[in-house]
């Protein structure tokens, strides 16, 4: 065992965390939601739930259905808005030492750019973009789908945004490392993924599917190896910094992603089922760098041998 705490801080494209566990979007409010349950001093950063340009009501329920090892979700963006975050949100997680990282959503190129001009001049430390939007100019076609969306979306974006710029990639494509690499050329400072899997659950009894939209994203343990996958051969891909995600519920779970060339990870459905997820995420990391005698998390990103 390691006589002292292991070197826990790493660097996102500028962004330098505390340590590599992030909140996902999506999963922790605003951190409010979960601040009475667990130290909010004690995430890297937090994601927060994914805003639009003018406040949403999202999808009608039932939007959440359990299915083995995992959730789906058809929540459809419900959130106050982008203005109403810099006004009520942003001054509540300042009082925490933990970064902002605020993700943005939209139906068109100008909601994307618009946000990303009004956050340059807020107090956030980064923005994530979700790609995984209909685009309703071009036949409501995800934003990430193709590497001819995710090169304009990240291009425009980027001409607006003064804060380090996170771009989320959805796995629903034919080879994710394209859409990465498109993405980083256009000047993304880091990559997530992935986001949700679309699938849908039906009621055998009704007939009909569970989801009131038919469809949704598919989160949770269940997606766990295809994420490790695509994190793996995107990191491979890249020169900039990836962030891994989908299913990580421990300590083990995250190093997984770590050693497969996350430089840091999400926690996401794990957040529902214990609100103390991510800080135990965390403590599992460092226990593990403590048994393998390891000083600095950094050390242990990308040095996956495959057999």
């Amino acid at each position: 065992m390691t006589e002292n705490k292991p070197k826990m801080d790493v660097n996102i494209g500028g962004l330098i965390l505390s340590n590599p566990v992030i909140a996902a979007s999506g999963t922790f409010g605003f951190g409010r939601e979960y601040s009475k349950y667990t130290d909010l001093n004690k995430i890297g950063a937090i994601s927060v739930k994914a805003l639009t340009l003018e406040p949403r009501q999202g999808n009608k329920p039932p939007r959440i259905a359990e299915t083995p090892g995992g959730i789906l979700n058809s929540v459809g963006l419900q959130n106050p808005g982008v203005r109403a975050f810099i006004k009520d949100e942003i001054p509540f997680l300042r009082k925490f030492d933990t970064a902002i990282i605020a993700n943005i959503a939209g139906n068109t190129l100008e909601d994307y750019c618009e946000m990303a001009e009004i956050l340059s001049r807020e107090d956030i430390d980064a923005v994530e973009l979700n790609v995984s939007c209909p685009n309703v100019k071009k036949g409501c076609m995800s934003f990430g789908n193709t590497t001819a969306g995710i090169t304009e979306i990240t291009k425009e974006v980027r001409k607006h945004l003064r804060k380090p710029l996170i771009v989320k990639l959805t796995p629903n494509v034919t080879d994710i490392k394209e859409i990465a690499l498109a993405a980083e050329a256009e000047g993304a400072d880091a990559i997530s993924l992935i986001n949700t899997l679309y699938g849908m659950a039906i009621d055998i009894h009704r007939k009909r599917p569970i989801l009131a939209n038919n469809f949704g994203g598919l989160s949770g343990p269940a997606v766990k190896p295809i994420a490790l996958r695509m994190v793996y051969e995107v990191s491979k891909a890249v020169k900039v910094p990836v962030i891994g995600m989908g299913g990580i519920t421990t300590g083990d779970d995250a190093v997984e992603f770590m050693l497969a060339g996350a430089t840091a990870i999400m926690v996401g459905t794990a957040n529902f089922v214990n609100p103390t997820a991510c800080v135990e995420v965390e403590k599992g990391i460092e226990n593990y760098l403590s048994m393998y005698n390891i000083n600095d998390v950094n050390d242990i990103i990308g040095i996956l041998e495959l057999n």
